[in-house]
């Protein structure tokens, strides 16, 4: 889906919009339901190998049965943000992708388990290892690879 950007002065290039990719905190998944009906939802997530990663319980919840119904997906992460009041706006940054999502299977899930730890508690790499031996098997990884990607500023 590559639509032109109503205000295009605020796009931003893809080394920034990459960059918020990176240090987002969390992203939210948008998906559609067999029926129609929309649903997002925020999740911690990391990025690399050019794809978001994110987990959750294993066979569970309305985005893993959105995602079986229909793999197409919108994922939003918004960076740093400032009111302006007496300007009646805002300062922001954003990414919004879109892209196809499928569940990992259990041979795929290490690297995107330790690529989550690392990147929210990098002060505990070996106890998250532990805990990925441990608990990989209850938990799915979703992959969403990435189809089309623009980020938005006013800075």
């Amino acid at each position: 889906m590559n639509r032109e950007m109503r205000r295009n002065d605020r796009q931003l290039n893809t080394e920034d919009t990459l960059s918020i990719l990176e240090q987002g905190e969390y992203g939210i998944l948008s998906t559609v339901s067999a029926d129609g009906i929309p649903y997002g939802v925020p999740v911690s997530y990391t990025y690399f190998n050019q794809c978001i990663y994110f987990h959750c319980a294993k066979n569970a919840g309305l985005k893993l049965e959105n995602i079986g119904n229909n793999a197409n997906v919108c994922f939003t992460v918004v960076g740093k943000t400032e009111l302006l009041p007496a300007k009646f706006s805002t300062r922001y940054e954003s990414a919004i992708l879109f892209g196809k999502a499928r569940i990992l299977a259990e041979s795929e899930k290490k690297e995107p388990l330790l690529k989550l730890i690392e990147k929210y508690s990098p002060d505990f790499m070996e106890a998250g290892r532990k805990y990925v031996e441990k608990s990989a098997s209850q938990t799915d990884i979703v992959e969403i690879s990435i189809e089309s990607i623009t980020g938005k500023g006013r800075k």
